[in-house]
């Protein structure tokens, strides 16, 4: 059976659904939002961004970010959300229960800048025995019956394959609805993104759109952003980590 792991990351009512103030005055700050920027505080049973939920000086929530305290069955210590915001990612958590099949499992809480949110990021799984050697003479005759395949039959087994890619082209051709954009871009970054009115998530994808086209993550450290005559001016350095990058847009948006 293919058994899939039930992820949950918290979905305790929040206070943007019951529309109470919340009010994180003495509440340490556990690191920085990687989606906007702002303060992830602990709140009930989750670490959210302060701009996650009403506020005094924000009514309305512009941000989403948001992470349990615990996840399936495994508590995650502030400790460890304040690695994850300072460095992408968790320490590898070991008590994980699956929901489906009941069974522990081991991971990294990881933040994923592309799918804009928390996930889990597992370690690279090695095998116990070293690779099988298939014999010379099983070898040759598993090749000689592939050779009587008839016509037909090899028509009949590439039928399927061209259906799937069908299927896959159609789903491919659902179109995103686009974010209603009210920001401005500065100087700088209008260099780099144009300067039509944005959203701030817009302007994130655009950001990452233009650093694949130049190829300016590091070779060695995919975590790292090389900086290109037009985004110097927008990071203020040579190089920064993808978890300053939602952080260093705030400054370039009106």
């Amino acid at each position: 059976k293919n058994w899939k792991l039930e992820f949950d990351f918290g979905n305790d009512k929040n206070a943007e659904e019951t529309g109470e103030i919340v009010d994180f005055t003495g509440s340490e700050s556990l690191g920085a939002c990687p989606k906007c920027g702002g303060a992830v505080h602990e709140h009930g049973s989750n670490y959210v961004c302060e701009k996650a939920v009403p506020t005094a000086v924000q009514p309305t929530p512009t941000c989403n970010f948001k992470s349990g305290k615990i996840v399936l069955q495994q508590v995650v210590e502030r400790e460890q959300i304040a690695k994850l915001l300072s460095t992408g990612k968790t320490d590898l958590l070991e008590k994980f229960v699956s929901n489906r099949t009941r069974r522990a499992f081991k991971a990294f809480l990881s933040w994923n800048a592309e799918e804009d949110k928390v996930v889990f990021e597992f370690e690279p799984r090695t095998s116990k025995f070293p690779p099988r050697k298939t014999p010379a003479k099983y070898a040759a005759g598993a090749k000689t019956a592939a050779g009587k395949t008839t016509g037909k039959t090899a028509a009949k087994a590439k039928a399927p394959a061209k259906k799937a890619v069908a299927k896959k082209t159609a789903a491919a051709k659902s179109p995103r609805k686009a974010a209603v954009g009210n920001l401005t871009p500065s100087a700088d970054l209008a260099a780099v993104i144009g300067t039509d009115k944005v959203a701030r998530t817009e302007v994130v994808k655009k950001l990452w759109d233009y650093i694949k086209a130049q190829g300016l993550q590091d070779p060695t450290n995919k975590r790292a952003i090389n900086a290109d005559a037009k985004l110097k001016p927008v990071f203020g350095k040579d190089q920064i980590s993808m978890f300053e990058l939602a952080g260093l847009i705030g400054k370039h948006l009106s």
